[in-house]
């Protein structure tokens, strides 16, 4: 090899050394970030969100829908319920109990679609009665202070704590007691952008029971039950078994007059019930069939509060929503048209 071409093929090495070393000392792009795996159970209430969105009006609300980004996965837990006695026992209270004491209790596995769904549904289908307060003077979550009264399912008491609400949830089912008793369901609850909310829940009779009713507290900015103050459920029609109707363990008076000494003054007591259709005649009564308001205007207006809407129609905006979710397809199809009704009565504490 002659001295030229040595001299040559040296430069090409050279530059091919430093092109390396250059390659290696310079900085690479960050790695794609890997895409996020979620349970069935946690795709299904955002892809609710998605298609509920713009149904909504407020812009609080779709925060609200949004916040179901950072509903956490939940493995299955087993309680131990004691059906004929309505008893239920988380699994740790359960095994605190002891051997004989547990025998005769059932056993079940409830999986992460129960703990958000339970016997009551996505939460999502809160976004349309939280849209019509908002329309009512609630103008966002942060710093909210609600009780839920019948709350049924914790995924939308958690969804607005991230928002920075302060939520209490009334519930007297034994199961939602022993179903949400593990660290990390109740408390303080991180939000985004460093809000904090809160979840606390209360087992028993709100407002019968003194205990219970000095656990919820009150100075609320918002009292809502939805799907639980029913007058089917407190006034049937024809006789049901007391163990599907709503006891209110105080007279009706009472329980309008504590729900407006719990609120702050401007706050709002709003019922939303979504309802199918009566049964027809010769069949069996149906009393969730029956959502309107099972108190009177004037026993509202006897305690003080100033009556917004009473007993509205929102039957053609539900409807709306439970195509946009979906209700009418899968095994328990809804007729949406002629098996979906909903009513509404909003009224507020004066300020």
């Amino acid at each position: 090899m002659s001295t030229g071409t040595k001299q040559w093929w040296t430069r090409v090495v050279a530059a091919e050394l430093v092109a390396t070393l250059v390659a290696a000392c310079a900085p690479r792009a960050p790695e794609p970030p890997a895409p996020e795996t979620i349970s069935p159970v946690l795709a299904q209430i955002r892809e609710e969100a998605a298609r509920a969105a713009p149904l909504v009006d407020s812009p609080w609300v779709r925060d609200f829908l949004a916040a179901t980004a950072d509903l956490p996965p939940v493995p299955s837990r087993v309680v131990y319920v004691d059906a004929e006695n309505e008893l239920a026992w988380s699994e740790r209270e359960a095994e605190a109990l002891g051997g004989d004491a547990m025998e005769g209790l059932e056993r079940r596995v409830l999986d992460e679609e129960y703990y958000y769904f339970t016997r009551y549904g996505t939460p999502v289908a809160y976004a349309r009665a939280l849209d019509l307060i908002a329309a009512h003077g609630i103008d966002g979550a942060d710093g909210l202070q609600m009780l839920d009264y019948g709350y049924g399912g914790i995924g939308q008491l958690r969804m607005l704590a991230t928002l920075g609400a302060d939520v209490v949830g009334v519930e007297v089912d034994p199961v939602s007691h022993a179903l949400y008793s593990a660290a990390g369901d109740t408390g303080t609850i991180a939000g985004r952008a460093g809000v904090e909310g809160r979840v606390t829940l209360v087992h028993g009779s709100w407002p019968g029971d003194a205990e219970v009713r000095a656990s919820a507290g009150g100075g609320f900015d918002l009292f809502l039950s939805k799907n639980t103050l029913k007058n089917g459920y407190i006034h049937p029609a024809e006789y049901v078994d007391p163990k599907r109707l709503v006891h209110l363990g105080v007279t009706e008076d009472e329980f309008v007059a504590a729900v407006f000494e719990s609120l702050a003054p401007g706050g709002l007591f709003v019922i939303y019930n979504l309802c199918p259709a009566p049964a027809p005649p010769g069949e069996p009564y149906i009393p969730w069939a029956d959502g309107r308001s099972p108190f009177p205007r004037e026993t509202f207006e006897a305690a003080g509060f100033e009556v917004l809407a009473f007993d509205e129609d929102d039957t053609a905006m539900i409807r709306r929503f439970g195509l946009a979710l979906a209700w009418d397809q899968g095994e328990d199809a809804m007729d949406l048209e002629n098996d979906l009704f909903a009513w509404f009565t909003i009224v507020r504490r004066p300020s």
